[in-house]
């Protein structure tokens, strides 16, 4: 069998496996979210942190919620990696750099998860367990939690109630992440992934040298970090380590984690609205903008444009050769189309073309199909924006769901929208008229690349990298930082608002003039405004970087 013809079965599969997810873990995760019955764990838990479980919250104070609970997990991630070496743990190394502590606390308790840091050489297993694989739990929680408020805001009406942070947070996190990672976890372990508390092994070489191989709580880490769109590594080369992904089908098998929540939450959407053709609509244009973002990686990757993969026949610089170009290209898709950091290629050695396509990916505000939670409620904005847009264009007042989307509710969209891209141009901006972008490998427009990826990486909390660039720096640590910060709660905030809004409404009767939302027109209006403002916001970005350097 060709290697094409097995990335399309590679793929083929992946797309049924995610079709039967949408229903099925859909409707689990309705269930779970909609629920009102709260188990012995979940009320001993409601005790400690002081909350009524029969307590709603406004917007507001839902909004408070989560910027507090973030903050505390910041500051104790920040301490648990400053003092590593004064607990009982193994390896035993040395505690963390200020500026490396500052970003990867907000790197994971953002789900964001860029890393500048070698894993196996740099945190200890307790810090990895405790600390990092712990926000790997959370920081996705958090995600999920904002999108059911957000969709909350869509289903009720005259009420300024969004539900309780704390019981979804916790409720998501007992009943869904936890259990899928445990089964998924043994899975991995199965599949030939390392799971020990050893400090490590020495073994001789075949040619005759020593080499010390690091084991550790790896498939525990590995499956959540996927699960939840998180990203990162245990070890520094990341998934590409056969220690973390040791077989195709344990690549196949990552990448269905990465994606299966995402693309089963807008089936949650549909339910809790009262209306399942609503989330097969978002759910459709997820899966054409993922569709569409797969095939033109792999086109670009397989066509090897550039002198040296011309010369060669194959652009397999930065590839692991037990999954080849399609497996590989469709790993860098799915990641930078979540807000995951997980990579098992070198994103850096893709063609211009090819590595243009998961900066793309990530401009796209990582909503096909996003990261958890992130992706369901960045996708409700835009489809916000394309009523907004198509009622100007017949000269009536838009409506969403039975709410009038009027000047309050476009404002949020509009801030929640403009956030990223401002992150991202701003610190590339501010990279490039310093001497902080002479620490990309690169000069030209691949450099440029180097220096617009990341961040656009850290403001879309996707954490993967194009990494031909040292970031590792108290100016690149604190920059990024900021990014990721910024980049995950201020749209936090809109998205709360908007739904603030939304639940204060009293619904609006459909019409002759209201906009069908399930239809195909809709839904390829909305994946012509997605296109459309991402075009207009990123291209002369792009011209500078990966066209200039593809044409």
């Amino acid at each position: 069998m060709s290697t094409t013809a097995a990335g399309v079965i590679f793929i083929l599969s992946l797309i049924a496996a995610l079709a039967v997810a949408y229903r099925f873990l859909g409707d689990y995760l309705y269930r779970v979210v909609s629920g009102t019955a709260h188990s012995r764990v979940e009320r001993g838990l409601y005790r400690v942190v002081g909350v009524n479980p029969a307590g709603e919250q406004t917007w507001g104070v839902y909004a408070r919620s989560v910027l507090a609970f973030s903050a505390v997990s910041i500051l104790f991630l920040y301490a648990v990696m400053r003092l590593q070496a004064h607990w009982f743990n193994t390896p035993k190394m040395t505690g963390v750099t200020d500026h490396i502590a500052w970003n990867t606390a907000v790197s994971f308790v953002t789900n964001t998860n860029w890393q500048a840091y070698s894993g196996e050489s740099t945190m200890t297993h307790l810090t990895q367990m405790a600390g990092l694989a712990v926000q790997n739990f959370v920081s996705a929680g958090v995600g999920i939690a904002v999108a059911v408020a957000l969709v909350r805001g869509f289903a009720r009406s005259r009420t300024g109630q969004l539900g309780n942070f704390w019981v979804d947070l916790i409720r998501i996190t007992l009943r869904i992440l936890l259990p899928i990672a445990v089964l998924g976890a043994i899975v991995l372990i199965i599949g030939g992934v390392v799971q020990n508390l050893s400090g490590g092994t020495d073994v001789t070489t075949l040619a005759g040298g020593t080499q010390h191989l690091t084991g550790g709580p790896v498939a525990s880490q590995e499956v959540i970090k996927d699960l939840g769109t998180n990203g990162g590594g245990f070890y520094n080369v990341n998934s590409a380590h056969p220690f973390e992904n040791p077989t195709t089908w344990t690549n196949w098998f990552e990448i269905f984690l990465l994606l299966c929540i995402p693309f089963a939450l807008p089936r949650v959407f549909g339910r809790m609205v009262g209306d399942n053709r609503q989330g097969y609509a978002i759910v459709a244009i997820m899966a054409i903008l993922a569709v569409a973002s797969v095939a033109l990686t792999n086109g670009f990757e397989i066509a090897h444009h550039g002198t040296v993969p011309q010369a060669v026949g194959a652009a397999m610089e930065g590839k692991d050769v037990r999954f080849g170009i399609p497996n590989s290209a469709t790993f860098a898709a799915s990641t930078t189309l979540t807000s995951t950091g997980s990579v098992d290629s070198f994103h850096d050695s893709y063609t211009a073309l090819g590595g243009m396509m998961p900066i793309i990916n990530m401009m796209l505000g990582e909503v096909a199909p996003g990261g958890v939670g992130s992706g369901l409620y960045g996708m409700l904005i835009l489809a916000v924006i394309t009523v907004f847009v198509a009622g100007l264009m017949v000269g009536r007042t838009p409506e969403y769901l039975g709410k009038k989307i009027g000047a309050r509710e476009v404002k949020f969209a509009s801030l929640y929208f403009l956030t990223t891209p401002a992150l991202v141009l701003i610190g590339t901006a501010a990279a490039m008229a310093t001497s902080n972008h002479t620490t990309a490998l690169n000069v030209g427009p691949h450099g440029f690349s180097e220096v617009l990826y990341a961040f656009t990486s850290a403001a879309n909390n996707n954490g993967s990298a194009f990494a031909g660039i040292t970031v590792n720096t108290p100016w690149w640590d604190t920059a990024l930082g900021l990014a990721m910060l910024l980049g995950r709660f201020v749209p936090m905030v809109f998205v709360l608002g908007l739904a603030g809004a939304l639940a204060r409404q009293k619904p609006v009767p459909e019409s002759a003039g209201t906009l069908p939302t399930h239809r195909p027109l809709f839904v390829g209006m909305v994946v012509g405004v997605v296109v459309i403002l991402i075009a207009l916001t990123f291209l002369p970005a792009l011209a500078l970087g990966p066209l200039a350097e593809g044409l």
